[in-house]
């Protein structure tokens, strides 16, 4: 990914809390079909490895994990984003000089991926990824909802992976770049839009 100095987010507690929070990554690889990418949700586990570990699965009918095994993968969380209107830059009264932009978070993370299709880990995979998103419903959905016989073959249509974190980089391009006055007016413009990722990406931005 290209980063600019201003814009690079290293920071690993950061960079966590941004996979965390996205809700469908963007798996992508570069195999004997050649470049290929499926939309996933992907679990963190942070404390497994110096960046943490990713767990997700793939529809055994998907042909893209037949050959991931061993192979490197790039997953791609993106965060809140937004087109930045050069009207809100003070200078463009004063000079004109502005141009449009977009602002937005992203993290990527590289590592080799391990397909599995064991019945009990992919069992113990779905069971966390289910407690993650049904966490706060005032009736949570459990793996134990459903008939036994059901989940079973949902099991067989199915292929687990876990992918270590090798590499793990962040973009918070939020117009660190800018002075004071045009990062505030983007500030203020996102912040009043009718669009919530707007304003969600306004909140991101320090004063």
């Amino acid at each position: 990914m290209y980063r600019p100095a201003a814009f690079r987010q290293d920071d690993l507690t950061a960079l966590h809390a941004q996979i965390e929070s996205t809700g469908l990554a963007l798996l992508t690889s570069n195999g004997p079909a050649g470049l290929q990418a499926t939309h996933l949700p992907l679990l963190l586990a942070a404390e497994d490895g110096e960046f943490g570990t990713l767990y997700g699965h793939f529809a055994r009918a998907n042909p893209h994990w037949q050959a991931l095994d061993g192979q490197e993968a790039l997953a791609v969380f993106s965060g809140p984003d937004a087109y930045v209107h050069p009207g809100w830059y003070p200078g463009k009264a004063e000079h004109g000089r502005v141009v449009p932009t977009w602002n937005y978070i992203a993290v990527h993370a590289w590592g080799p991926v391990e397909t599995f299709d064991e019945p009990a880990r992919l069992l113990e995979l779905l069971a966390r990824l289910t407690a993650r998103h049904e966490a706060g419903r005032p009736k949570p959905w459990s793996l134990n909802d459903a008939p036994t016989e059901y989940i079973e073959r949902q099991l067989r249509a199915i292929v687990g992976f876990a992918l270590p974190i090798r590499r793990l980089e962040g973009q918070w391009k939020l117009s660190q770049n800018r002075q004071d006055a045009d990062r505030a007016g983007v500030r203020e413009g996102l912040a009043v839009s009718d669009n919530p990722r707007d304003r969600e990406l306004a909140a991101r931005m320090e004063p």
